[in-house]
């Protein structure tokens, strides 16, 4: 198996509990932050649902310019599943282009001519798509607790949900 298809899959797996989690996010608190250093559930939310598109998509390229980053904040729920769809699909394409040679090849993050990380292209991906998106996710799920929101199952039960119950699995199976 190539290690891009094992990617993919985890990428799948994980964009549906990522789906669950950005359902949940109450459209009338788009602006509330839990500090004044934080972003706003609208933008850690955004941030969540475009991650694996604008990361794949800086993977494609050999090197990347250090940006200015300013996230912006989601109007709605539905901008958020929107968000997450097309970048599931950015995603999907760019990496059904690499291959496991591409994976070992170096990508580079500069700043201005000055080299800041230069990391294989699977690094990458695994680092900054994959753990960085989770990471980001967790603090979504910690906002939401703040907002008293019930959080759906991950990878396993929450204190709002627990799919390994019975009457859960009975429910879900029409019983």
């Amino acid at each position: 198996m190539a290690m891009i298809d094992t990617m993919l899959a985890e990428l799948e797996q994980e964009s549906h509990a990522t789906r669950r989690l950005l359902e949940r996010v109450p459209e009338d608190r788009m602006s509330w932050r839990p500090h004044p250093k934080s972003f706003t559930l609208g933008q850690i939310a955004l941030h969540v649902a475009s991650l694996p598109g604008g990361i794949s998509s800086m993977a494609h390229e050999d090197s990347f310019q250090l940006p200015v980053f300013e996230q912006r904040e989601a109007a709605s729920g539905a901008e958020l599943l929107e968000a997450l769809e097309q970048s599931m699909v950015t995603a999907r394409e760019m990496l059904g282009r690499m291959d496991d040679g591409r994976l070992a090849d170096p990508w580079t993050l500069h700043d201005t001519g000055e080299v800041l990380m230069q990391i294989p292209r699977a690094a990458l991906l695994r680092s900054l798509m994959l753990n960085h998106w989770y990471h980001h996710r967790g603090q979504l799920t910690v906002y939401l607790r703040l907002l008293d929101v019930p959080l759906p199952s991950t990878y396993g039960p929450t204190a709002d949900v627990n799919p390994f119950a019975r009457e859960a699995r009975a429910a879900a199976a029409g019983a």
